[in-house]
């Protein structure tokens, strides 16, 4: 059966290097079918959804939409709302409204569910029509997905920022602390191995929310190699906890600042890095000690794109289209590894994506629970893409001392 109708395109959650790629690639694909009537693009996700706030992409100069793709952010903006079932029922009384008969969102768990609600909701109204989550964010924490788009491209700052970091840790030496967002899934932290080139780089130590975070450990592990090279670099996921679950910044310092989803609030503060911060200097009488935190210079890093991440981000907004258009399915778009290096797109129920989320496998985090396996750094390499800066050091031989011998 041939649906014919409006389609709307969304964009949830944090924003990416690479989010309008897909925006981009589920608009163009969507105006090549003679069934689709207009497209439509909600201002800031959902919510522009329930305001009726529309953009009308039909009207949209292809030119315009290809310089969009290659811009970093949200280009309809986002939202941090999260649907339940009223909240869905009010955007399915828009949709059918506007006679729209495909969603299409692009975001990560939480609007993985949302298309799911509203899927039911239009099976329950009897009303044809057509939902797909199409995957995003940095985290790399969707379920099924070999790695998500805009994580290789947050990972690709990462590994460069530290390449940066390790260079400053080596021409000053001490205890630098970077401290890299995630909550549960320690993906981009570990990104920060991609740094290493010699045998002394840095990080020479990443921690994870995988592994349970004892703080007289981390002190112990730091003074190792603090003695062992004079200096330490450190990788630090914003999500860090004990071994009862609770997170580190709200065990030590009873942070209950919480946000929209009710998480304790971890990203926008240098809290963590304070925290880590005084312990080294208090406890190991190290002088000088930094810490930076991230934060969401990570997310849209302008000038650091993977042209792979590009490329799988149009690719995954494209396959919506099809899907739903040419197909006449719902459910979410996954990307699967098939090679060294490359990929196939399949659909997957959205019961086994939505409100889940993935961690790194053990077989990527060493056995002391404070570094990463090659294992973890062959699965990222190929997705960085070319141009991965490489530091270079002196190796010229020392002239010999006269007053000094």
């Amino acid at each position: 059966m041939e649906l014919k109708g409006k389609v709307v395109v969304a964009q949830g959650g944090g924003p990416t290097a690479v989010i309008n790629q897909s925006l981009v690639g589920a608009v163009l694909e969507s105006r090549k079918f003679s069934q689709i009537t207009q497209v439509y693009g909600a201002m800031n996700g959902v919510s522009g959804i329930i305001n009726e706030n529309f953009l009308d992409l039909t009207q949209e100069t292809t030119n315009n939409l290809e310089r969009v793709a290659v811009t970093p952010s949200s280009a309809l903006g986002s939202t941090r709302d999260k649907p339940d079932e009223k909240y869905c029922e009010e955007i399915f009384k828009v949709f059918r409204a506007h006679d729209v008969r495909y969603f299409f969102y692009i975001g990560g768990n939480d609007s993985s569910d949302t298309v799911r609600i509203v899927n039911q909701q239009a099976e329950k109204g009897g009303y044809d029509f057509r939902a797909i989550h199409i995957p995003k964010t940095i985290d790399n924490d969707l379920m099924v997905n070999d790695h998500t788009p805009g994580y290789p491209s947050a990972a690709k700052f990462v590994a460069q920022a530290f390449a940066g970091l390790d260079l400053d840790n080596r021409a000053l030496p001490g205890v630098h602390i970077g401290v890299i967002m995630g909550r549960h899934a320690g993906f981009l932290t570990a990104a920060s191995a991609l740094a290493h080139k010699y045998p002394d780089d840095g990080p020479h130590l990443i921690y994870l929310p995988e592994r349970p975070f004892d703080m007289e450990r981390f002190l112990g592990d730091v003074k190792a190699q603090y003695d062992k090279y004079g200096r330490c670099l450190i990788a630090v996921s914003e999500g860090i906890q004990d071994s009862e679950g609770n997170a580190i910044l709200a065990k030590y310092q009873g942070t209950s600042e919480r946000d929209a989803h009710g998480n304790i609030q971890l990203s926008g503060t240098g809290a963590l890095g304070e925290l880590l911060s005084s312990q080294v200097k208090e406890k190991l009488n190290i002088k000088r000690v930094r810490s930076d935190t991230f934060g969401y210079l990570q997310r849209s890093f302008l000038g650091c794109v993977s042209e792979v991440d590009q490329r799988e981000a149009r690719e995954v907004g494209e396959k919506a289209a099809q899907f739903a258009i040419w197909h006449n399915i719902d459910g979410s778009i996954t990307i699967h590894r098939t090679g060294y290096y490359s990929v196939d797109y399949k659909l997957t129920r959205l019961e086994e994506i939505a409100a889940k989320t993935k961690l790194m496998p053990d077989s990527f985090i060493n056995k002391a629970g404070n570094g990463v396996t090659e294992a973890f750094t062959n699965y990222l390499r190929p997705l960085l893409g070319a141009n991965l800066f490489e530091a270079s050091m002196l190796r010229a031989p020392q002239a010999a001392r006269i007053l000094r011998p």
